[in-house]
């Protein structure tokens, strides 16, 4: 009995609703104060009329925290949405918030905070002017990281105006006259008859690769900017791209090969070696 004493007791105050989704993610509603002292991972923590407070080395995410007083963290918290009448990060807290709805923010010297948009309009709008460099952004994300940035990239595409179509390039006659017909290596692979399919062709070949995870920082770099290349749809820098492409993947890829051999024959050269 005297062991027991010793063990930390666990009061659910009457009113305080706990749930569990698909992903295995808590829901925490209570109509008091809130102290979180176990690192977790939350889709929804809501104090309607108290506080809450992340001790120290505990590292909480969420997707939304919704207090009616302060938000107190010492440790990490990490969410999308924190609405409360005060947010305090005291000494040697993290926080990564992406929109912070709250009249007041007071910041330890040592506390860290990122983020810190003041609504979903504000970041989109940021975002939307740098849209070509997320377009180019690694495809190695966690199923969860892939479907909040295709929603980001839904909203983005939303609140912007539509960009203006890019014009074709242009390719002198003498240049198309010198190229042969390509044709497929196999009867199995579809044949690529213009430069849009040719380009799609290699985007979907260097998005797969890249989700491997076994390549060197070199080989991920070059692909990344062949990448880029290869949705910019200029066909000097596809053909520049490729070519740094095979100085820098070391490791032999039978599918990035048989693309830089497809692009070399479309160009009328020697098809690069791999290996």
């Amino acid at each position: 009995m005297a062991e027991n004493q010793a063990l930390p007791t666990m009061i659910i105050p009457q009113g305080t609703e706990i749930t569990v989704n698909d992903a295995g993610q808590l829901a925490i509603r209570t109509p008091g104060n809130l102290i979180i002292q176990n690192p977790g991972n939350y889709s929804h923590i809501v104090s309607t009329s108290g506080s809450l407070r992340i001790d120290p080395n505990v590292k909480v995410d969420a997707v939304t925290v919704q207090v009616a007083d302060t938000c107190f963290i010492a440790g990490s918290l990490t969410a999308w949405h924190v609405k409360a009448r005060r947010v305090v990060l005291e000494k040697g807290a993290q926080a990564f918030i992406v929109i912070r709805d709250s009249e007041q923010l007071e910041l330890d010297k040592t506390a860290r905070l990122v983020g810190n948009f003041a609504s979903e309009k504000e970041l989109y709008l940021l975002l939307g002017r740098f849209s070509q460099q997320l377009q180019a952004l690694p495809q190695g994300l966690s199923p969860v990281g892939q479907e909040a940035a295709a929603e980001l990239a839904a909203s983005v595409a939303e609140a912007l105006p539509p960009a203006e179509e890019k014009k074709p390039v242009e390719v002198a006659s003498s240049e198309v006259q010198q190229k042969e017909p390509w044709q497929p290596a196999s009867a199995q692979e579809p044949a690529v008859q213009t430069w849009a399919n040719l380009l799609a062709y290699l985007e979907t070949v260097l998005v797969k690769e890249m989700a491997s995870a076994e390549l060197s920082p070199g080989a991920r770099a070059g692909l990344h900017r062949a990448l880029t290349a290869v949705r910019g749809g200029r066909p000097d820098e596809v053909r520049e791209a490729f070519g740094e492409l095979e100085m820098a993947l070391f490791e032999y890829s039978p599918l990035v090969a048989e693309a830089s051999q497809r692009l070399s024959r479309w160009f009328g050269g020697e098809p690069p070696v791999f290996g």
